[in-house]
């Protein structure tokens, strides 16, 4: 047990753990953005193009009576397959995946492009440029002449 304790506390310290919580919190803060997106702009334009369809409110009753709302079956206490709430789940996910791949295809490119830059700043580093022939013939030279002082 003790075993278990002390790899918990490795584990932790590695730093994962910190950084699974910080995206945790973006990612709850980035849910009500994205939640807001599509209940606010999305779904009417969808409901729009569907005439006028609220998926909210679409569901069955499983006890076979008619429902205005699903409000009001839900006040009525009957059961229902509140398939429009799933169909919301679906564009909700659909849409914090979109975004999140073109958020992680964004810094992909931004880390590539600083990647670049950097390799081709140590190649530039590492470049001298060729030494003339007349350059390498003063070089030896000079060295002769240290060497006979």
């Amino acid at each position: 047990m003790k075993k278990i304790f002390k790899e918990f506390g490795d584990f932790i310290k590695r730093g994962n753990v910190i950084d699974l919580a910080v995206a945790v919190i973006i990612g709850g803060a980035f849910s009500s953005i994205v939640t807001s997106l599509v209940n606010d702009i999305i779904m009417p334009v969808i409901s729009l193009a569907t005439g006028g369809i609220d998926f909210s409110n679409l569901f069955i009753s499983l006890n076979g009576e008619k429902y205005a709302t699903l409000a009001a079956a839900n006040d009525a206490g009957a059961s229902v397959l509140a398939y429009g709430s799933f169909i919301q789940a679906v564009i909700n996910f659909l849409i914090i995946a979109f975004v999140i791949f073109l958020v992680v295809k964004a810094m992909n490119a931004a880390m590539n492009k600083v990647s670049k830059l950097k390799h081709k700043k140590e190649e530039e580093k590492k470049e001298e440029p060729a030494k003339s022939d007349e350059v390498v013939l003063l070089e030896q030279i000079r060295d002769l002449l240290k060497k006979s002082k």
